[in-house]
């Protein structure tokens, strides 16, 4: 096969303007969603406070978005359209503290060279619209008279008409509509204040009013995001004082988790924004208490001062640069931990049921079954419920319970757990505490207890394995890292860069447990090691830690390498499967879940209780129907 001689080089010469437009097309014009993000921006930024988005064929065919907006003026308009103008920036001082949506100034000229583009504009201190309409390569915009009320509508036709291999790229209808809806749900989950409208083919999918209340803006989200979202949602909202960070939104609970990460949105000063940085924050908070696999679903809001924030490093502008990356980091991660540490079965349960239900009553026992049923029964390995246990004992029977069968961790477990002295704990309601009073053992792997509003059930070994988790962290936290010298040091080869920031924190990882010392410009020895990873592979854990701080200026990677072998002592620690407790055991358990942060999942994310209301109870059996 005869290879193609390589063509001579040609002068120099400038690009013509339809060309650098068409070429600044590649990078702002992907798909119809990409116009209709650089569209919606343009009308947020003019202030509007109503959206109508109109498209047809997924908005190849036409993509028409209509706001009520400043608007451009006539002397405006055709310049609107020519590259690099814009009135969001007039000087460099300008460009470090952005707080527009949109700024480059390439958005309409870039759309206008692959398209039929339309825009009709009136101000409100300008009698008559005006519109200027661009096809194509000819560049060429013509001014007219228009009827138009206040505000702005931009038409845009036949995506691609005059470009037909980048036609070719694009998806299916029914993929690029997908790709234009979540451009929508972003920026309506933006801006709560701005009402929007989608229709599609003649077909209204989203109508969304502004959303200023509490209430409002859960109902956008349940519309957005389905119902789902906000029943599992948690309220965020954390300010540091000192370094002008505010972080509110929603985060859901980590049993609502997902298979992909679909439902993740992280505005930074109003601007949706994807970050390794932030990922890696989130990743961290759901650590212990996400399976395996799963995503978190999250609608975050990061407000800062803009001057901290450098939002002109993509063309796309879905990427940020944050100045202090690991304060950012570290704050949005204790945060998001505090948030769901501080969720116990009594607020997942007040949640759930805002109001309180009346106390359920119950039916009269069968007087074919007798009364006289031995308190044994209870720890059997099988359900047995007699008639007696309708009523939810008193907590001066869980005491005398408690002082009869002892502890509820016998001294051949590993697990080191208090008794449970006090009566009730400090959330009780109306007697019962939240997750109830133990009834049974099913099966020695399930507790049943009833609670104030039904039944819940307990997988004591997931649950038990939560307590003697946290309990070792606490005692570990409280002991600092001990470290134990090597025998023989560890040498550890890096480049001159990795050892000058070894050298600068030093101290981070003494704290750690590590003693390292710098031999050379590119040579790192191991000293001292944590005493719970004298078995690790230590160099590649050092290595690990310096990638971290060189990426996000901080790291947790020794935590959480502890954090996993405390994971598997407690594992082992905590009551097996077909072990048999007794009522004061199980009632033990209960208590000690109540005070413990993150008790709603064990250490693999698995969740450890299930409630059932009467209400859900009586639908099983049809009751009331």
């Amino acid at each position: 096969m005869m290879q193609k001689e390589p063509s001579q080089p040609s002068s120099i010469h400038l690009l013509t303007p339809q060309l650098a437009n068409q070429i600044a097309a590649g990078e702002v014009v992907e798909r119809p969603a990409s116009v209709v993000k650089e569209l919606l921006e343009n009308s947020l930024d003019a202030g509007a406070k109503s959206v109508a988005l109109e498209v047809e064929q997924g908005g190849v065919r036409l993509i028409r978005l209509r706001d009520d907006g400043s608007g451009v003026s006539k002397e405006d308009l055709p310049l609107a359209l020519s590259r690099h103008a814009t009135s969001k920036i007039t000087v460099l001082e300008d460009l470090e503290a952005v707080m527009s949506l949109g700024f480059r100034g390439e958005a309409l000229a870039s759309i206008s060279s692959v398209s039929r583009l339309t825009l009709t504009s009136r101000p409100r201190h300008q009698d008559q619209a005006w519109s200027v309409t661009a096809e194509g390569r000819d560049m060429e915009p013509e001014m007219a008279p228009a009827a138009h009320p206040h505000g702005s509508t931009v038409e845009v036709r036949d995506l691609f008409f005059n470009t037909p291999a980048r036609r070719k790229f694009l998806r299916t209808e029914k993929t690029e509509f997908n790709h234009l809806e979540e451009v929508v749900r972003r920026l309506a989950l933006s801006r709560f204040d701005v009402s929007f409208s989608l229709t599609h083919n003649a077909r209204t999918l989203y109508q969304l009013r502004p959303a200023i209340s509490e209430l409002e803006r859960e109902r956008r989200l349940s519309q957005l995001l389905g119902q789902p979202f906000i029943e599992h949602a948690l309220v965020v909202d954390m300010q540091a004082e000192a370094s002008g960070l505010r972080l509110y939104g929603w985060i859901t609970q980590p049993t609502h988790s997902r298979s992909q990460a679909d439902q993740q949105y992280f505005f930074v000063n109003g601007r949706i924004i994807k970050d390794k940085v932030v990922s890696h924050a989130v990743r961290q908070a759901y650590q212990d208490v996400l399976y395996n696999g799963r995503h978190p679903a999250f609608v975050l809001y990061l407000e800062l001062d803009p001057a901290l924030v450098d939002v002109n490093v993509h063309p796309t502008k879905h990427e940020v640069r944050f100045r202090e990356s690991r304060l950012v980091h570290d704050f949005i991660y204790r945060s998001l931990h505090r948030v769901i540490a501080q969720m116990t079965p009594a607020s997942v349960l007040e949640q759930a049921a805002p109001v309180a239900p009346m106390p359920y009553q119950a039916e009269p026992a069968s007087s074919g079954v007798s009364a006289a049923v031995p308190e044994q029964q209870f720890s059997q390995n099988r359900f047995y419920l007699p008639p007696q246990a309708t009523s939810v004992p008193s907590a001066t029977a869980v005491q005398r319970q408690i002082a009869q069968y002892g502890q509820l961790y016998p001294s051949d477990s590993n697990a080191v757990v208090d008794s449970v002295n006090e009566a009730m704990p400090a959330d009780a309601v109306d007697g019962t505490p939240p997750l109830g009073f133990a009834l049974a053992q099913l099966h020695g792997v399930y507790i049943l207890s009833q609670s104030a509003t039904g039944m819940i059930l307990v997988d004591m070994h997931a649950a038990h394995e939560r307590i003697v988790y946290e309990r070792m962290k606490q005692a570990l936290t409280d002991e600092r890292l001990r470290s134990q010298p090597l025998l023989v040091p560890v040498s550890l080869s890096v480049s001159r860069r990795e050892a000058d920031l070894a050298e600068e924190q030093l101290d981070l990882f003494a704290r750690l447990g590590f003693g390292l010392q710098r031999l050379s410009d590119e040579t790192l020895v191991i000293r001292e090691v944590p005493v719970y990873l004298a078995k690790a592979d230590v160099q590649q854990l050092v290595r690990d830690v310096l990638a971290d701080l060189f990426e996000l200026g901080g790291s947790r990677r020794i935590e959480n390498h502890i954090n996993e072998l405390l994971g598997t002592m407690a594992c082992h620690g905590a009551v097996r499967a077909n072990r048999h407790l007794t009522l004061a055991e199980m009632n033990a358990l209960l208590r000690d879940m109540e005070r413990t942060e993150r008790s709603g999942q064990c250490n693999h994310g698995r969740p450890t209780w299930v409630p059932l209301s009467m209400n859900e109870l009586d639908k099983l059996f049809l009751r009331g129907q």
